[in-house]
């Protein structure tokens, strides 16, 4: 097996920096530090710490929605109810790294504009709309009426237990979200 690329350590080295510290205590210094590469290194593949931060939302959506929509379809294959969102989302919340969503973390840091870059902004934005349209689609699925309708709801309830799951991580939250989908479903 070939030795990670230098980009690739840095995106790596930067993705777990960024989950675990936060964008703004996140400094390039660490990242090149524990990278092992050198600035110049750095700067040819991210001429900017916000070029970083960018292609760290852009991996971190295709991964996670790639975990997501699979842990979600196993689910549903066993028990065909929208509450098994919830139960999804409970393993990523019980995982060792859990420090909630990305996406929310980075418009949080730097404000809903994500301060003097739109583009993390962006992330954010067209992260969400891809898990609400995803979730409209589980929607179909189950054959729910009005899946767009179904999927804005369950947005608020997913939003909402990754928050409090965040701020307080007990089972509570997400035993509520579990309950919530399934309302949702049954008035479906």
């Amino acid at each position: 097996m070939a030795a990670p690329s230098a980009r690739d350590r840095i995106l790596d080295t930067a993705a777990r920096l960024f989950y675990r510290d936060g964008y703004r205590a996140t400094g390039i210094d660490k990242i090149i530090a524990e990278s092992g590469v050198a600035k110049m290194s750095l700067y040819r593949h991210f001429a900017s710490k916000n070029d970083l931060i960018s292609a760290f939302l852009a991996r971190r959506h295709d991964n996670w929605m790639a975990w997501f929509e699979a842990a979600v379809q196993r689910r549903l294959a066993e028990r065909p109810n929208l509450d098994v969102l919830a139960d999804a989302l409970a393993e990523w919340f019980q995982s060792d790294d859990y420090r909630g969503c990305a996406f929310i973390n980075v418009v949080a840091e730097a404000g809903g504009g994500a301060g003097d870059d739109p583009r993390l902004a962006g992330h954010a934005v067209e992260h969400k709309k891809s898990l609400a349209e995803f979730v409209a689609n589980v929607a179909r699925e189950l054959k729910l009426s009005d899946p767009e309708a179904v999927a804005e709801e369950a947005m608020v309830c997913i939003e909402g237990m990754i928050v409090r799951y965040q701020m307080v991580p007990d089972v509570a939250s997400i035993d509520a979200g579990r309950r919530l989908l399934a309302r949702l479903h049954a008035a479906g």
